[in-house]
């Protein structure tokens, strides 16, 4: 004889008072019940969001508008402008000498703080604090702070005006930015990989190429994007020591909208797209290829 238990009168622990289902269904309502200080965040948030891509996109569409005088958006839609600032403005040079500075900046930086950024980390000698401190001051001091001294110098050795300047200016804070991340990254190394390589009769070219080079080039990878990033939205200290010819994106831009003259505010718009494309495709590379904390986890194992 077999007894079977009726589908109505079958329970569960979730259905009965105080089981799991019930417990989870008062917790999500309790999480969605927000106190008024975050729905106040997420309001900020929000607003600060809506406007800045309100802004954007109001650059964006008047750079491809014909005309745009009244309404939500403009009177048809052209490409003209892009090729017309490009001409306008000399871009094809502009780009050039931004992309000149950039690299430039980037190899002279490496080129001398690598060895700073190992003398601080394997070496204890008298005022090495003081100049760890020297070291931090062009990081922490706005560029406008020390820039206007800095210009002053390069033009009373005629070098401000001119490409040679504008590199000199940018590596002021380049060099202690890549001493500030190659630093602790060869710290992380382990010292007894070149005493070893000595021992074995390695000359110090040899433990520079072949031991400490391919332990430091991930490090030297993400200083040098970094300091590209950084060189190229530089603006004050490029500003105040650029000439005519040696101009990076930013700077022109700046001064077709703001320099004497009449210029069509749909070029001008068109200009501020391209560099601020630019610069997102440079901020996505460093995102995607330059995290220093796992790079120098990467290399102490």
């Amino acid at each position: 004889m077999s007894t079977t238990t009726p589908a109505a009168t079958t329970t569960t622990t979730a259905d009965r008072p105080g089981g799991t289902g019930t417990h989870h269904r008062a917790r999500r309502r309790r999480s969605l019940a927000l106190r008024p200080g975050s729905w106040l965040v997420w309001a900020a948030l929000a607003f600060f969001f809506l406007n800045l891509l309100g802004v954007i996109g109001a650059v964006v569409l008047n750079s491809f508008g014909r005309t745009w005088f009244a309404g939500w958006a403009p009177d048809g839609y052209t490409t003209g402008w892009y090729s017309k600032a490009w001409k306008e403005f000399g871009l094809g040079q502009v780009m050039w000498v931004t992309i000149e500075v950039s690299f430039l900046v980037v190899a002279l930086s490496l080129l001398l703080a690598v060895p700073a950024s190992y003398a601080l980390a394997r070496r204890d000698f008298p005022g090495k604090r003081l100049l760890t401190t020297l070291f931090v001051l062009p990081i922490l001091v706005p560029p406008i702070a020390y820039g206007i001294p800095l210009a002053t110098v390069l033009y009373k050795f005629h070098l401000a005006g001119s490409l040679t300047g504008v590199v000199l200016a940018n590596l002021v804070p380049s060099i202690p930015f890549v001493v500030f991340t190659m630093t602790p990254f060869i710290e992380q190394i382990d010292s007894r990989l070149e005493a070893a390589a000595r021992m074995c009769g390695a000359s110090t070219r040899s433990v520079l190429v072949r031991v400490l080079g391919p332990l430091l080039l991930p490090g030297m990878l993400a200083a040098g994007i970094l300091v590209l990033v950084r060189t190229f939205g530089m603006f004050e200290l490029t500003f105040l020591t650029s000439g005519p010819d040696s101009q990076t994106l930013i700077v022109s831009l700046f001064s077709a909208a703001f320099s004497a003259g009449i210029r069509t505010p749909q070029s001008i718009d068109a200009m501020a797209v391209i560099y601020t494309a630019s610069m997102a495709v440079l901020l996505l590379v460093a995102l995607r290829f330059v995290n220093p904390t796992q790079l120098v986890a990467r290399s102490s194992n």
